[in-house]
C-alpha cells in the first residue's frame, strides 16, 4: 500500500511537467501566432484584439497561472477555427481515439502471443523463422505505408471492408468493419514487437528448473507451457505494452489521417494545418496525459502481477 501511494505521488510532478510543457508550446514556436493564424493581412487591431482574447498580452508568469487554472477547472480555451470550446471538442473525438487504440492493442496480443509461444516451442525450425521473417516484416513496415497497401487490397480489390470513416451513418457511432483496417495498420508493429519479446521471454523460462521439473513429474507440453512457462513469462510483457500504448496514441495521428478516422489525432492535424494553436495545445495535453495514466495503470499492474515487486 505505502509503495502504491508512494508511485501515485510522483505522478503529480509528471502531469505538471506535461503541463508545463504544453503551455511553454506556443511560446516556442518561431514566429507569432497569432500573425499566423490571422494572416499576412491582419490589422493591428485585429492582431491586438486577437492577442487579448487569448490572454497573450499578459506576463507570462500571469498566462501560466491562467492556464493551470483553466486545466483545473477543464477550461482548456476556445478554438479560433471551429467555434467550439477546445474541452468539447476533444470529449467529440477523444472516444474514436482510444477505440482504435484499444483495438490496435487487442489485436497485436491476439496475433504475438500465439505467435510467440509457437516460435520459443518451435525454436529453430521453420515454423519458428518463418514467424521471425513476419515479425522482421511488421517492424520494417510503417503505417504510413501499410495503410494505403490495406486500402488497395482489402477495400478496393476485394471489398471486404469499407475505405475510410467510423461508420456509414455519419453519427458518433463505430462501425466494427470500419475498424479492421485502421487497427491492424496500427498494431502490426506493435504485434512485432510483442511476438520477439514473447519468443525471448518464453525461450528464457522455458529453460529454467522448475519448467524441467514439470516435465519430469509427466505433465503434457501443453500444460508446462501454458501453466507454468507463460504466466511467468507474460510480467515483463506488462512492461512493454504499456510503453508501447503511447507509441500507439503517436501513431493514431498518422493512421486517423490515412483513413479519416474521426479521432484526436486527425483533430491534431486539422489543427495545425489551421495554426489553431488552443487546440493543438489541448490535443497535446490529452495525449500527454492519457500516455502518463497508462504509465500509472501499468506499474500499479505490473506490480500485482509480480509479487516480488511488492516486497
Amino acid at each position: 500500500m505505502k509503495q502504491t501511494l508512494t508511485r501515485l505521488a510522483w505522478t503529480f510532478p509528471v502531469v505538471w511537467l506535461v503541463v508545463s510543457l504544453v503551455f511553454l508550446l506556443i511560446h516556442l514556436v518561431p514566429g507569432d501566432p497569432i500573425l499566423q493564424m490571422l494572416g499576412e493581412g491582419a490589422t493591428p487591431a485585429d492582431v491586438s484584439a486577437l492577442r487579448h482574447q487569448y490572454g497573450l498580452d499578459q506576463p507570462l508568469r500571469v498566462q501560466y497561472l491562467s492556464y493551470w487554472e483553466g486545466v483545473a477547472h477543464g477550461d482548456l480555451g476556445r478554438s479560433i477555427r471551429m467555434h467550439n470550446t477546445v474541452t468539447d471538442l476533444i470529449a467529440a473525438r477523444y472516444p474514436y481515439t482510444m477505440a482504435l487504440t484499444l483495438a490496435a492493442l487487442l489485436l497485436a496480443l491476439l496475433l504475438a502471443l500465439p505467435a510467440g509461444i509457437l516460435a520459443a516451442v518451435w525454436r529453430g525450425r521453420w515454423i519458428d523463422q518463418a514467424l521471425s521473417l513476419v515479425s522482421l516484416s511488421g517492424l520494417s513496415v510503417p503505417a504510413i505505408a501499410l495503410g494505403p497497401v490495406l486500402i488497395l487490397v482489402f477495400s478496393i480489390l476485394l471489398g471486404w471492408t469499407p475505405v475510410s470513416g467510423a461508420n456509414a451513418q455519419g453519427n458518433n457511432t463505430i462501425d466494427w468493419r470500419y475498424l479492421v483496417l485502421p487497427s491492424l495498420a496500427m498494431g502490426s508493429s506493435l504485434a512485432a514487437i510483442l511476438t520477439r519479446m514473447v519468443r525471448t521471454t518464453m525461450l528464457e523460462e522455458l529453460g529454467q528448473d522448475y519448467i524441467r521439473t514439470a516435465r519430469a513429474k509427466g505433465l503434457s507440453e501443453m500444460a508446462v507451457v501454458c501453466r507454468h512457462a507463460l504466466p511467468n513469462a507474460l510480467v515483463p510483457i506488462v512492461t512493454v505494452v504499456g510503453l508501447q500504448f503511447g507509441a500507439l496514441l503517436a501513431g493514431a495521428i498518422v493512421t486517423e489521417t490515412i483513413f479519416s478516422w474521426p479521432g484526436l489525432g486527425r483533430l491534431t492535424v486539422s489543427a495545425i494545418s489551421n495554426r489553431d494553436y488552443a487546440l493543438v495545445q489541448g490535443c497535446l495535453l490529452s495525449i500527454g496525459l492519457t500516455y502518463v495514466l497508462v504509465n500509472l495503470l501499468t506499474d500499479l499492474v505490473y506490480r500485482w502481477v509480480n509479487p516480488r515487486m511488492r516486497v
